[in-house]
């Protein structure tokens, strides 16, 4: 009986660690996501770091990333930069695999 329940545990804490990467990755990413966006707008320096906050926060009003991509399709056009629809989910799938390998990077240093 022990056996399975160190088992149960050890499936516990991977899937633990597993949401918290996600939740990490995700949050990295949008905020790379929210840099990329910035200097598409012509952002700079803290406009652009503000902005990147700005998407971080959208990811919060609801679950899935649209809310993150209709926040940046009407930010652009809003304005007038010209990225098409699969233009910016390429790079919310770019920069997703970006913030992984950030993310284990820094788990190893």
């Amino acid at each position: 009986m022990t056996s399975f329940e160190d088992r149960e545990k050890s499936f516990e804490r991977k899937f633990a660690l597993d949401e918290e990467l996600r939740f990490k990755s995700t949050a990295r990413r949008n905020k790379l996501l929210g840099l990329w966006a910035a200097e598409k707008m012509g952002l700079s320096g803290d406009d652009a770091q503000s902005y990147a906050r700005e998407v971080v926060k959208a990811d919060l009003e609801e679950p899935g990333e649209e809310d993150v991509f209709r926040k940046i399709r009407a930010d652009f056009d809003g304005k007038g930069v010209d990225q098409s629809d699969h233009q910016i989910r390429h790079a919310m799938a770019d920069l997703l695999a970006e913030a992984v390998r950030q993310l284990e990077t820094e788990a190893k240093g």
